[in-house]
């Protein structure tokens, strides 16, 4: 089969791979028809390679066709459509019944210290064959994949693989109090359906930040007021000016580790690129630093007692926080990746009537077959030709 294959930074090719096969009672075999670049595939792209070997299969943002299954996978047939959340859960552990599946204690890579098994996501998690490809493994599938409507457009649905449940859970951990102010720093795709389920859940005011055109064209579309960023000198200090001199109840952090405007830990990021991928891993793991110029503005922009939420990834181990400001102005942190099946019964039914209440139709700008996914991942992390979201075809 094709698949689209890790071989360096900003070095990504299509190959033709051994097929997968089932090889445990709980797996699942799916063609895929459609799947996603995610924006957290940029980091694996530019920062993260000391984790990866050349042909690893990269992508966790896959949908399809179940082609065959396991003999201990009864609540799924070949034929079902479905969608392969991100993380790999088992649904019956500690963690699982708690509803924390991104910690999921079957899955878990103990090796390395970190939660859940991921689709296509480093040695760090679980070094699993990714969804950038024409067929998918994917093990747990007793519990994992997400059963959709036979009819209706991939996009429907595509995105309950992460973004969307990961917007979900941004906007649910942020806790806007009813009528009162979001802001949303960075209007990437989980920015994008941050800001509407912002909305749709009942802040009266939505405040979305960034500095590219496309991105704050596209969320002007569905009624979010826009910022840019790169017309500000003082961004935290506008966002206290606009509300009320007090700031926003609630702010989400949708950038994560590659912010703009960080230029020392940008230098700190590129000089662990350069070293030996061992040496890498142990800088990275015991002295990495993350660029902070998107959280640390959160922070301080943040009303007193306020919440900010974390959905994008980081990855620093001594990331400098203004602990005394953050204490004595009671800011509450939430974060963490996201639990994808804990949301998905309640993002469902808005995906399947005729109306798109989250605007799912209205975020992919380019759809291209797979083989042409090298320049897809070039083209979107320089932000090239408008590009918000990109769609492979297998």
């Amino acid at each position: 089969m094709k698949a689209l294959t890790w071989h360096g930074k900003r070095d990504v090719r299509v190959d033709e791979v051994p097929d997968p096969r089932i090889e445990e009672p709980t797996d699942a075999i799916v063609r895929i028809t459609s799947t996603a670049i995610c924006g957290s595939d940029l980091h694996l792209y530019e920062v993260l390679g000391p984790y990866l070997k050349p042909g690893d299969i990269l992508g966790h943002e896959p949908m399809g066709v179940v082609e065959e299954v396991g003999s201990g996978v009864t609540r799924l047939k070949p034929g079902d459509r479905v969608v392969v959340p991100f993380n790999i859960a088992c649904g019956h552990c500690w963690m699982c019944e708690r509803q924390l599946f991104a910690q999921c204690e079957t899955t878990q890579v103990t090796a390395e210290g970190k939660g859940a098994s991921l689709f296509g996501y480093t040695s760090l998690y679980g070094s699993v064959p990714g969804g950038q490809a024409e067929y998918l493994r994917v093990p747990q599938a007793q519990f994992g994949p997400i059963v959709i409507p036979q009819t209706g457009a991939d996009e429907r649905y595509l995105y309950l693989s992460d973004i969307l449940p990961t917007a979900w859970q941004a906007v649910k951990y942020a806790d806007t109090p009813p009528g009162g102010t979001l802001a949303v720093f960075g209007l990437g795709p989980v920015g994008q359906f941050c800001a509407r389920i912002g909305r749709h859940l009942g802040a009266g005011r939505v405040i979305g930040l960034d500095l590219v055109p496309e991105r704050l064209e596209m969320a002007r579309r569905h009624g979010i007021e826009t910022l840019d960023v790169s017309q500000l000198d003082d961004v935290p200090g506008a966002l206290v000016d606009l509300v009320d001199g007090r700031g926003p109840d609630a702010v989400i952090d949708a950038v994560g580790m590659e912010s703009h405007g960080s230029t020392s830990g940008k230098l700190a990021q590129h000089a662990a690129g350069l070293l030996p991928d061992k040496l890498a891993e142990k800088m990275i793991d015991k002295v990495g630093v993350d660029r902070l110029t998107v959280l640390k503005a959160a922070l301080k922009a943040v009303r007193r007692g306020g919440t900010v939420s974390i959905s994008g990834v980081y990855g620093g181990e001594v990331d400098p926080m203004p602990l005394m400001e953050m204490f004595d102005r009671g800011i509450q942190l939430r974060m963490g990746q996201c639990h994808v099946r804990r949301w998905t019964d309640e993002i469902l039914p808005l995906l399947s009537g005729d109306d798109d209440p989250l605007g799912v139709e209205d975020l992919r700008t380019h759809r291209v077959p797979l083989v042409d996914a090298p320049k897809a991942y070039e083209m979107f992390q320089k932000k090239e030709d408008g590009c918000v979201k990109v769609v492979l075809a297998p």
